[in-house]
C-alpha cells in the first residue's frame, strides 16, 4: 500500500511539472477577430464581390461571423467550413490555407473520404491564424467567384492583425 501511495504522489509530482512547463495557449482576442473578419468583407466588397467572413478559434468554434451587405444566405456555410477545415485538417496535415490542402489532397487516396467529414470543404478560401507558431484561429471567406479570390480577402483580414498577434 505504501509503495502505491508514492507511485501516486509521484505521478501527480510529475504532471504537475509538465504542466506547469507549458505556455498558456493564447486565445484569439474578440476584438482582433472583429477587425480580421470585416477587413476581409472590405477587401472582397472593394472588389466587387458580396462575401461573408468566419472567424473560428483552434477547435473550430465560430468566434466571429461578418455577413457583406448584400451576400448571399450560403455564404455563411462555406465561409465557416473553410475556416473550420483549417482550425481541425491543419494540425494534422500541416497547412495555412485551405489551397494548399487541396493541392496535398489530389495525391490522397483518402481524399474522398476526408472531404466527405462534416463541415470540412477542400475549396480555397481559408486562412490560419497562427500567435507563436501555434494555430489560434481560422478564417474562412466565401461568396467571391473563385476560392482563389475569397482567400486574398482572408490573407488581407490575417494581415490587418499580424502585429496584434504575438511573436
Amino acid at each position: 500500500m505504501r509503495n502505491a501511495e508514492l507511485v501516486f504522489t509521484l505521478t501527480f509530482a510529475v504532471i504537475g511539472c509538465v504542466h506547469a512547463q507549458e505556455q498558456p495557449t493564447y486565445t484569439l482576442p474578440l476584438s482582433l477577430a472583429n477587425e480580421a473578419a470585416m477587413t476581409a468583407v472590405q477587401q472582397c466588397e472593394d472588389a466587387g464581390y458580396r462575401v461573408t467572413a468566419t472567424v473560428v478559434d483552434a477547435a473550430g468554434t465560430v468566434k466571429v461571423i461578418a455577413k457583406g451587405d448584400q451576400s448571399t444566405p450560403h455564404t455563411r456555410d462555406s465561409s465557416y467550413r473553410k475556416a473550420y477545415t483549417v482550425a481541425t485538417m491543419a494540425p494534422i496535415f500541416k497547412f495555412d490555407t485551405t489551397s494548399q490542402w487541396v493541392v496535398k489532397l489530389k495525391d490522397n487516396p483518402s481524399a474522398p473520404a476526408l472531404a466527405s467529414i462534416p463541415d470540412v470543404l477542400p475549396f480555397a478560401g481559408g486562412v490560419a491564424i497562427r500567435a507563436r507558431g501555434q494555430l489560434v484561429a481560422a478564417i474562412g471567406v466565401g461568396g467571391a467567384p473563385g476560392g482563389e479570390k475569397d482567400e486574398i480577402c482572408a490573407q488581407a483580414g490575417l494581415s490587418r492583425i499580424a502585429d496584434g498577434l504575438p511573436k
